[in-house]
């Protein structure tokens, strides 16, 4: 059995008191908030799109995403940009803090009794330095709350 494949290394970052994770395999690069270009049509999901060395990507504030309370001119986060299928997305948060290290036996499932805005999109949860990391499934991102609660 090899070591290398029981652990996962996860960027996190934090939306408020709150702590998320995702995949850094999932990760292309993290940047200090660019100028947005409106959307042509008014988007629940997007605040508009980057151009970044050529490449237009989409951008979604993981704040409004989560159903949080938006800070009206926060523009000191970062930007992470994603790779999902088959395109890149730019997601807002406010601030990008470490890589972690988490064995995937560790990880444990979604809380099934916790309902609402937000919990559609996690993954799992983990225990790190006794913090809690909600860990995202960010391909889910992009769908609609109706398909995702089609389930």
């Amino acid at each position: 059995m090899e070591e290398a494949n029981t652990n996962i290394q996860l960027a996190c970052f934090s939306l408020g008191d709150k702590l998320f994770a995702v995949d850094i395999m999932r990760i292309r690069e993290i940047l200090v908030p660019q100028n947005l270009a409106p959307l042509p049509c008014a988007s629940d999901l997007l605040e508009g799109v980057i151009n970044l060395r050529g490449v237009v990507i989409p951008v979604m504030n993981m704040r409004t995403r989560l159903g949080m309370v938006v800070v009206a001119g926060a523009s000191s986060g970062k930007l992470l940009i994603v790779s999902l299928v088959c395109q890149l997305l730019a997601l807002m948060v406010d601030d990008v803090m470490e890589v972690i290290s988490v064995p995937i036996a560790d990880i444990k499932p979604p809380i099934q009794a916790v309902s609402g805005i937000g919990m559609e999109f996690v993954l799992g949860v983990c225990l790190f330095n006794n913090r809690v990391f909600m860990i995202l499934n960010i391909d889910t991102l992009l769908c609609t709350h109706s398909s995702v609660h089609a389930a």
